[in-house]
């Protein structure tokens, strides 16, 4: 995976788990054309990487997650030659959204904007206590850009997205776990635990089921039910002859926690 000539985003491999940390504390961790292409760089290659069976990604520091797009960056760039930094950001999310194994956006702060665009794109969201999440682009003159405005109402429905978009709330960590937003809260000090006891519960799963159940839903949850069926038959007939489904099998008989191997 590549590793090399990345400034603005931290990797740390941790017993099957990547861990990609957005290394701009100073910067409440904007998403910078710079670290908009090492994400992209880094989802892509994470994506056909076997070894790796889950990605975790967090902020530096303990004030934001993600503050969404760098506007200082932007400051001063006119609508005529935004075009590549919209790219960018919404093409890093993207990727990060196809990666095709669980992802864990490990909120250690508050979100807006592109940051909280970003950890739509992630399977599950564990958020520290006392953060605030919200799409406020309406606020400044502009929606939200990379995913927001189809990602959120897929997870909390359309009524709840339109409030929090269409009038650019902020909401805090409670409202959004009791919306669907957040997976959970953890307290302050304990993300990293939190977050490593998830890690632990998808470690004791077999990779390829994980996987197969993931395309599942992501591939049927916009179709009809008799295509949505005939989808999650196809992911269920990988899975089927895999040699992890032999092994669960005998672990089971033999009463015994399975050693999953991913194929």
């Amino acid at each position: 995976m590549i590793t090399s000539e990345l400034e603005h985003v931290r990797v740390d491999h941790v017993d099957g788990a990547v861990w990609i940390t957005i290394d701009r504390p100073d910067a409440r961790n904007a998403l910078s054309l710079a670290v908009n292409r090492e994400l992209l760089r880094l989802a892509r290659a994470l994506a056909t990487d076997e070894a790796v069976r889950a990605v975790v990604i967090t902020g530096a520091g303990d004030q934001a997650f993600c503050a969404g797009a760098d506007l200082k960056e932007r400051k001063g760039v006119p609508a005529s030659a935004a075009r590549p930094y919209i790219d960018a950001i919404s093409g890093a999310i993207d990727a990060v959204s196809r990666i095709g194994k669980p992802v864990i956006a490990a909120m250690n702060g508050s979100a807006y904007g592109g940051g909280l665009e970003l950890a739509l794109s992630c399977d599950f969201r564990v958020l520290v206590a006392g953060a605030e999440l919200g799409l406020t682009e309406v606020r400044l003159g502009i929606m939200p850009g990379a995913g927001g405005t189809q990602r959120l109402p897929r997870l909390i429905g359309v009524a709840a997205a339109k409030e929090l978009i269409m009038l650019g709330r902020r909401i805090t960590a409670e409202r959004a776990l009791a919306l669907g937003l957040v997976t959970a809260i953890a307290p302050r000090g304990e993300l990293r635990a939190a977050v490593d006891g998830m890690l632990a519960e998808l470690a004791g799963c077999a990779p390829k089921s994980v996987a197969m159940a993931k395309a599942a839903i992501e591939r049927g949850s916009d179709v009809g039910i008799d295509e949505g069926l005939r989808i999650e038959r196809q992911c269920y007939d990988v899975t089927l002859v895999s040699e992890d489904r032999d092994e669960g099998l005998r672990a089971f008989a033999e009463k015994r926690p399975p050693k999953y191997t991913g194929r």
